[in-house]
C-alpha cells in the first residue's frame, strides 16, 4: 500500500539525523528503526485510542512536535511519535484515518466514566 506520510525522527534542532522512519498508509501506523540491525514496528490505526500531542519551548523554537498514541495493541502498546515536523497536520491526518478505519472495522470503545464525587465514601464493598 501507498504510504501517505512519511518522515525521520529530528533530533533536537531540528535536522533529520536518526535513524527511525515513521510512516503510515491508509490502515496502518509504522516505526522504522536501526542502521545495521533494522527493525520495523506496526500498528493496525483501527487500534488507536487516542492521540495527544506535545511541544516542549525547544519544539516550538525548531518548528516540532511530539503526539503521544494510545493502543490497544498488544506487542507495541502506547508509544511517542517524537520531534515530528507539521506536527498539527500530521495529528489531524492520522485522527481522520483512524476514525474512518474504526468505522469501516465497525470498532467501537467504551469509555466508562465514574464520577467519584457522588461515591460514598463509607462504602467498603460489602
Amino acid at each position: 500500500m501507498e504510504k501517505l506520510w512519511r518522515e525521520r525522527k529530528r533530533i533536537w534542532c531540528g535536522r533529520p539525523w536518526t535513524f527511525t522512519v515513521y510512516s503510515f498508509d491508509e490502515e496502518r501506523f509504522y516505526i522504522d528503526t536501526g542502521f545495521l540491525n533494522k527493525r520495523q514496528d506496526e500498528v493496525r490505526l483501527y487500534r488507536v485510542m487516542d492521540l495527544s500531542l506535545t511541544r516542549s519551548l525547544g519544539q516550538r523554537i525548531f518548528g516540532l512536535g511530539t503526539i503521544q498514541v494510545k493502543s490497544s495493541d498488544k506487542s507495541i502498546g502506547d508509544f511517542e511519535i517524537k520531534n515530528i515536523k507539521n506536527v498539527m497536520n500530521v495529528k489531524e491526518q492520522l485522527s481522520d484515518l483512524i476514525e474512518k478505519n474504526r468505522d469501516k472495522k465497525h470498532v467501537v470503545s467504551r469509555e466508562y466514566m465514574y464520577d467519584h464525587s457522588d461515591a460514598d465514601d463509607d462504602y467498603d464493598g460489602e
